[in-house]
């Protein structure tokens, strides 16, 4: 056996499929020195008793993209590196046995338009056709993937190995990382009980045993084991290899062929963690004993769909376990904690149909610095510290493996491990009828109930239980004033006499500004792509204030502070859990917060884009005169301990101006009708302020620059390739949530990248990019007539690069 060296370039950590890939594409790329280590035998963990399918529709488009990537790789892999992989593209159906699946499939065979993937809306008739094995008296339809499959996931990760292996990378088996070393805040290596191996980067791909890990090493991944059940029938009559994989998702069931056996698996609705007391040293291509009686109700509606099951024989009633997360997505990327360590962990069942687009978005990353597409929605990043509580896991994963197969409803909120993070009138709210939606653990007030009206979501594609209530908090918000609880904002402090220097490179607009002026700013990379979209504050010459959102809390922190030079004197500290947020927005909240302070609210004295510390109750609150909802309005900043005191007030002064109380489905159908951007959705880190419309936020005279001005310069300078647009239907009827295709005449030119209904303008709203000619004018993109297409049916819309609402934003400067 080969020695281990003791230096390496990039150190593997895990040989299931993903640390495989990563390896296969790192050596892809030239990458000549990597090591793998595998802590017992290849594919050992979880990889070993994959069911094998191979899909490729996800509930977002880079998603997608990333699986069709997966099934092109294996269909090669066997030719490139003659080992088999057990690949066949038999296709796969998905059935719909509600109204509602069938909205939800249609909707994404809609969004398969956008990359040319073929889904092929089909009838229950169709279905009998393809699957003559299964009832379909029931069913409202399906779709058909053609390119779908399955294969041997031992014999993928082997193919991945072996192609890795021909171009050098070391595999070393029965190899246990037992410590990741560290040199401050930079991984340098990790320690074996053969020794120890220097290097430039770390990746962890140890599933469910990287929690722990990578916590000795100070990093976050939240993880947790559940079980994961499927049996296999023997003798069942009619089966063939060809026949496409088959998911039932309301009755939560996927069916399969497997080696002449019909392999039926299952996604059950509350499953059962494991491994909570840790995970045996020894633990390597075993089974856990399972609970039948737990996984019996699934079996037996299987039954009722494949008649043929009640007569075939149970070979055998499998339980292994697999890794699961919070929010049902897997982590990959650098961990924030740690330089030079990254993750591709958590893959919730479905590595093996995600392990190749992760292990080549993961060595292009390595290699050059950034992702390579905008993956935040799996990015490490995005989770929070107190995410990898071990409570928190075991309780949330319990939901997250059946949310796999769950009816993905627009706004449906999670209902394990609720309660973790609260504002401070998070009780008052509770009696003022607000129905909480949880967002990154906190607890915020999405739509506030009337009395007699229960404070319970019922979920739909179409107009929710919500719907008009959240229109009256809108219309009091355009029309009167209304109280939003916005204390889940992230807040930092950056201070120093260096803090204006780092503040001004990191910002592409100007921080140079009056003590108590407010600026609306885009942080960007190097690329000009936008990393943040935020709020700063300047609270003296050396003292800063950034308010941005609760999902970027960890991501905008590691930004800045990774930014802040060796020897450079200023610190950053997150305030965020110190202070409260109450907003108060509309036309009368001028009169309603006069009423309650000295302060002079005027617009003279308290201009549009200032802060001020003023008196209200007994706090000195920081009142902040910025809006996201196109209105004259305030955000307060309050001490936490102050926050009950200051809500009370303002509703008890409120009842003479009819203060309304409005939650955050108000906020986005307020913000969509004024076509302000929301990060992860209308502007990311693939998109520039220049393509996004937000031009007049960089200021490329200020001096000594910022990151990413040479890369705007020059994509002004060669002009646009895309432009976001704001659309709004013409049909009142049908909404928009995201991913709909945005056609163009008889070409889809892009997607609707965020949606809602918009009350004041009478139609859904939506925002999207789509592609024009470097040095088409503004009439040129906008002389075309638009469609928007929502589960396969377009629909005609209005078009518009500037704001429908308020245009002139006269209503936020009066």
């Amino acid at each position: 056996m080969a020695e281990l060296p003791n230096k390496a370039g990039v150190v593997i950590i895990g040989g299931g499929v993903i640390g495989c890939s990563v390896a296969y594409h790192l050596s892809q790329l030239g990458f000549d020195d990597v090591v793998l280590l595998e802590r017992q035998q290849l594919t050992s963990g979880t990889t070993w008793h994959a069911a094998g399918l191979v899909g490729q529709l996800r509930t977002s488009i880079n998603m997608t993209k990333l699986a069709k990537y997966t099934s092109d790789l294996y269909r090669g892999l066997e030719e490139e590196t003659d080992q088999a992989t057990g690949y066949r593209q038999c296709g796969s159906i998905s059935i719909a046995a509600t109204a509602e699946r069938f909205e939800e499939l249609k909707r994404s065979a809609s969004m398969a338009k956008v990359f040319d993937l073929e889904v092929n809306v089909v009838t229950a008739e169709e279905i009998a056709e393809r699957y003559p094995l299964i009832r379909t008296d029931d069913l409202y339809g399906g779709i058909h993937i053609p390119s779908d499959g399955y294969a041997n996931a031992v014999d993928i990760t082997q193919a991945l190995a072996r192609g890795a292996k021909n171009r050098g990378v070391k595999m070393f088996q029965n190899t246990k990382v037992d410590e990741i070393l560290r040199d401050g805040e930079r991984a340098v290596g990790v320690r074996t009980a053969k020794g120890d191996i220097a290097a430039d980067h770390v990746v962890i791909c140890g599933g469910m045993w990287s929690r722990d890990l990578a916590a000795s090493a100070g990093v976050n991944i939240p993880l947790h084991a559940c079980e994961h059940y499927y049996v296999l029938f023997e003798s069942v009559e009619g089966l063939h290899p060809d026949l496409p994989v088959l998911r039932d998702y309301d009755a939560c069931t996927y069916y399969k062929y497997d080696a002449g056996k019909l392999l039926v698996g299952a996604f059950e609705p509350t499953a059962k963690a494991w491994g909570m007391d840790g995970i045996a040293e020894d633990f390597c291509f075993d089974e856990i004993a399972g609970d039948f009686d737990h996984f019996e109700p699934v079996l037996l509606d299987a039954m009722e769909r494949f008649p043929a099951l009640q007569e075939a024989g149970i070979q055998k009633f499998f339980c292994g376990p697999e890794s699961f997360t919070p929010d049902v997505r897997y982590h990959i990327g650098k961990a924030p904690e740690l330089d030079n360590c990254w993750v591709s962990a958590g893959l919730n069942s479905i590595g093996l149909q995600s392990a190749g687009g992760i292990g080549k978005v993961m060595a292009e990353w390595i290699r050059d610095g950034y992702p390579p597409v905008d993956l935040w929605e799996v990015d490490v990043r995005r989770a929070m510290p107190f995410q990898g509580n071990r409570k928190y896991l075991k309780e949330r994963v319990s939901e997250s493996l059946g949310l796999l197969y769950a009816t993905h409803f627009p706004f449906r909120q999670y209902e394990t491990a609720r309660g973790s993070r609260k504002s401070a009138i998070h009780d008052r709210l509770i009696a003022a009828g607000a129905c909480h939606g949880e967002a990154f653990g906190w607890e915020r007030p999405n739509w506030y109930a009337p009395k007699g009206v229960e404070v319970k979501y019922e979920y739909s594609y179409g107009r929710q239980n919500w719907f008009e209530h959240s229109a009256a908090e809108h219309n009091a918000v355009r029309n009167n004033v209304a109280l939003f609880d916005q204390s889940s904002f992230a807040k930092f402090r950056l201070e120093g006499a260096d803090a204006l220097c780092v503040i001004n490179q990191v910002s592409a607009n100007n921080m140079d500004v009056k003590v108590g002026r407010l600026v609306y700013t885009q942080w960007l990379n190097e690329r000009g792509g936008i990393e943040a979209d935020l709020t700063v504050t300047r609270l003296a010459e050396d003292a800063f204030l950034v308010i941005s959102a609760a999902e970027t809390e960890t991501r905008d922190f590691h930004w800045l502070k990774s930014h802040i030079s060796d020897g450079v004197n200023c610190v950053l500290t997150n305030v965020s859990s110190g202070t409260g947020v109450i907003s108060i927005m509309g036309p009368k909240s001028r009169d309603l917060l006069q009423s309650l302070t000295p302060a002079d609210m005027s617009h003279k004295a308290f201009p549009f884009a200032t802060s001020q510390e003023i008196e209200l109750g007994y706090a000195i609150v920081r009142a902040s005169r910025i809006t996201f909802v196109g209105e004259l309005g305030w955000e307060l900043y309050i001490p936490t301990e102050f926050m009950q005191g200051v809500y009370d007030e303002i509703v008890e002064a409120g009842a003479s101006f009819d203060l309304a109380h409005a939650g955050y489905h108000a906020l986005n159908s307020l913000r969509m009708e004024k076509g302000y951007r929301h990060w992860s959705h209308d502007i990311t880190d693939e998109d520039s302020p220049l393509e996004a419309g937000l031009g007049f936020t960089v200021k490329f005279d200020k001096p000594d620059g910022f990151i990413g001005k040479d890369a705007l310069l020059k994509q002004q300078e060669e002009g646009l390739h895309r432009r976001l647009v704001q659309f709004r239907l013409e049909d009142p009827e049908p909404l928009l949530y995201h991913n709909e295709p945005i056609w163009r005449e008889d070409k889809i030119v892009g997607h609707i990248t965020s949606g809602a209904y918009g009350h004041t303008l009478g139609g859904c709203v939506g925002l999207g990019y789509v592609h024009t000619e470097p040095g088409k004018s503004d009439d040129d993109v906008m002389g075309v007539n638009y469609e928007i297409e929502v589960a396969t049916e377009r629909f005609a819309a209005e078009a518009s690069l500037s704001p429908m609402y308020d245009p002139g934003n006269e209503k936020i400067r009066r």
